[in-house]
């Protein structure tokens, strides 16, 4: 446990320094949706590219992890799906602020995750991230989009649309070119794969200083019964759901460690935006990750910690 924590704090010291930053204003708040957009269109994208390349796609794991993510995220979807009507009967639960307990009980922190399994296991637990991120953010992204289209909108979703605007995520971009260099099996340049490392280094540092700016305190003083519940959702029951399909399909080791790293990791803040351009209640978003990301960096520790003990 001592060695587990002795990893994550300065990680999430890094998210705590990030929040720090901008309420003292050091970094005022108009500056950081650039120094986010940095992130999300160039150092990231670069560091997945990377990680793809050099990965083994043809490893037992990579299949186990992506089916395992896959699993884990449709059964917390679905669950979610089926207590719309329960949460509107019972706790007066309007689609508004439903989308957004669906959003940040689905979504996840890949930066995070990636941080993490980088530190712990090097470039090959940065793979299996990669190879889960792959897998999961159209999937994601097109049941969000989907969902709250439908609930807040009077027209259809246009699934053309829905899924232009997946094609041009930079991450979906990122892990696209990634898997497809990996299968060419074309060679990079040497420059070209330092020029991605340099990025892929700045990604870390950057990005998880971003994840601590995007957090809003004031949401989370006081945190409503809908945030308890996508803590329980994400944090509980995503873990519990990927144990269990991570066993299933044969995943064991550092595996099995890096899906319950990606399994336990706080809801991502790119559902804000989403919330608050198509109508959803930003403010229980904001949050819900705020109180997420405090409750993830006590309980990813106990996961991990038990994630080596029974994969091992």
């Amino acid at each position: 446990m001592i060695a587990v924590l002795s990893i994550l704090a300065p990680i999430f010291g890094l998210i705590g320094l990030g929040l720090w930053i901008r309420r003292s204003g050091h970094a005022p708040e108009e500056h950081w949706p650039t120094v986010e957009q940095l992130c999300f269109r160039l150092f990231f994208p670069a560091m997945i590219i990377l990680s793809l390349v050099e990965a083994d796609l043809g490893g037992a794991a990579v299949g186990g992890m992506a089916a395992t993510m896959l699993t884990a995220m449709t059964s917390v979807s679905v669950l979610t799906f089926l207590i719309r009507k329960p949460l509107q009967r019972f706790w007066g639960v309007e689609a508004p602020a439903y989308t957004t307990v669906f959003q940040a009980s689905t979504r996840w922190n890949g930066f995070i995750a990636l941080a993490i399994a980088l530190e712990l296991y090097g470039a090959e637990g940065g793979a299996l991230v990669a190879v889960a991120m792959a897998a999961l953010i159209p999937v994601i992204n097109i049941a969000n989009v989907t969902l709250m289209a439908t609930l807040l909108s009077d027209t259809k979703p246009e699934m053309a649309r829905i899924l232009l605007e997946i094609a041009k995520n930079p991450l979906v971009q990122g892990c696209a070119a990634g898997l497809a260099i990996n299968l060419s099996g074309v060679q990079i340049m040497d420059t070209l794969r330092t020029l991605l490392e340099l990025l892929g280094h700045a990604a870390l540092g950057v990005g998880l200083l971003t994840v601590g700016a995007g957090l809003r305190v004031r949401y989370a003083l006081k945190p409503s019964r809908d945030i308890w519940l996508t803590v329980a959702l994400k944090l509980a029951l995503t873990p519990l759901i990927a144990a269990a399909a991570a066993l299933a399909f044969g995943l064991t080791g550092d595996a099995f460690e890096i899906a319950m790293i990606c399994a336990s990791v706080p809801t991502a803040m790119n559902g804000f935006i989403l919330a608050r351009a198509m109508g959803g209640d930003a403010p229980l978003y904001a949050g819900a990750v705020t109180v997420q990301t405090a409750v993830a960096a006590l309980s990813m520790p106990a996961i991990i910690v038990l994630a080596q003990a029974i994969g091992g």
